[in-house]
């Protein structure tokens, strides 16, 4: 639609509600003319449809407060289709002529003279987005989103790392600046006029929109295809960045970094990276959550009789646990603060599991001290309470 229609069509007429109407009248009033004439309703009537385009046309202005904003702006300054002059044109009335000659670019007072040559059109063709050169026409796009993967030892893992990314992506093709054209002048889709999308009937008065296949959604066609895009005015590159990833994540996590895609075009934002991060396993410790794991020998004396037991940390100093005595094989202790980083910086738990280690060769006094051992505890019979639940069971 040209910004010469766009001006002189009433669209408020269209629709049969008052320049004053709400938003819900509007919305009621397309509704019930939508239904009326949709094409699925009134079958081989081409005023119908023509009548339904019309409508669903004047819902997309009105129904849109900006769009509908702009649309009285417009016909308040050219008073519906008449240009009202300043206090120093002569008659002090409307002033009317053929909205042709501003929007047809020629060479009449709205021309070269008043506006550059581009007549009138490009000027209100960037507030409307229906006129005026390419620049001005298309809309921008987001770049695309990038997804990489990460490979962190246990440690990084725990305390974060930054780490270096080689990535591929599409960004504007060097050869074109981004244009799509050989010699850097595309022009605009003339299906989507420069929005990269079209708009088709969805049933029930409602319409659906589709990226634009003739342009691919970029609003903008190459007249000379771009050699090494092919007129897509992207291309293919490689880009290695270093990314911090943060403390305390975990095998399989998918990290969103915002704004570290893909570049956009015509000064649209840039899309996200996702990181997923894979992390090796350590020799020593293990991770539930934020807490890590450790499992610790101790010799039967040290279980039977108590003791002290010093534990190593993920990359810190040791630390000493006391162990009661008659610690059972496979109890697990705590050690605060020693685990893995939490989202508000502190940290978790290392939780110390303890596993009675049985010598394999023992020494002639040691052998004695066992039997010694043996005899003293004789009567003691570890599996008693055992049989007795099996035999309740």
């Amino acid at each position: 639609m040209s910004t010469k229609d766009f001006i002189e069509k009433d669209y408020y007429k269209v629709l049969g509600v008052p320049k004053d109407a709400t938003d819900a009248e509007i919305k009621k009033a397309y509704r019930k003319l939508a239904r009326e004439n949709h094409p699925d309703a009134n079958k081989n009537n081409p005023k119908a449809e023509e009548r339904f385009k019309e409508i669903s046309e004047a819902n997309d202005i009105l129904g849109d407060p900006k769009k509908r904003k702009e649309y009285d702006e417009a016909r308040t300054l050219f008073g519906n289709g008449g240009f009202r002059p300043g206090p120093g044109a002569g008659g002090g009335g409307n002033f009317n002529f053929d909205l042709g000659d501003l929007f047809g670019g020629g060479q009449g007072a709205g021309g070269a003279g008043g506006f550059g040559g581009g007549g009138i059109g490009d000027v209100f063709g960037g507030l409307f987005n229906r006129g005026g050169p390419a620049g001005t026409r298309t809309q921008p796009r987001r770049g695309q989103d990038i997804e990489s993967e990460v490979t962190l030892s246990f440690t990084e893992a725990v305390d974060g790392a930054t780490v270096p990314l080689r990535m591929s992506s599409q960004q504007p093709c060097k050869a074109c600046s981004g244009t799509g054209d050989k010699n850097g002048t595309p022009r605009v889709c003339p299906t989507c006029v420069g929005t990269g999308q079209v708009s088709r009937g969805g049933g029930g008065g409602f319409s659906l929109t589709d990226p634009c296949v003739d342009c691919k959604g970029r609003g903008l066609i190459a007249e000379t295809p771009c050699e090494v895009c092919k007129g897509s005015g992207r291309a293919k590159s490689s880009r290695t960045m270093q990314v911090r990833i943060p403390a305390g994540v975990s095998d399989g996590q998918r990290i969103r970094l915002r704004g570290k895609g893909a570049p956009g075009e015509r000064g649209g934002p840039a899309g996200d990276l996702y990181v997923v991060v894979h992390v090796d396993a350590h020799p020593v410790f293990g991770r539930k959550g934020d807490n890590l794991t450790v499992t610790v020998p101790v010799s039967f004396v040290e279980a039977a009789l108590g003791g002290e037991v010093k534990v190593p940390t993920l990359g810190g100093p040791t630390v000493t646990l006391k162990l009661p005595a008659g610690t059972p094989n496979g109890r697990t202790m705590r050690a605060r603060g020693k685990g893995a980083v939490r989202k508000d910086g502190t940290r978790g738990d290392l939780l110390v599991t303890v596993e009675v280690a049985v010598p394999k060769d023992l020494s002639p006094e040691a052998q004695e001290a066992l039997e010694t051992y043996r005899k003293a505890t004789a009567d003691d019979d570890p599996r008693a309470e055992l049989f007795q639940a099996a035999k309740g069971a």
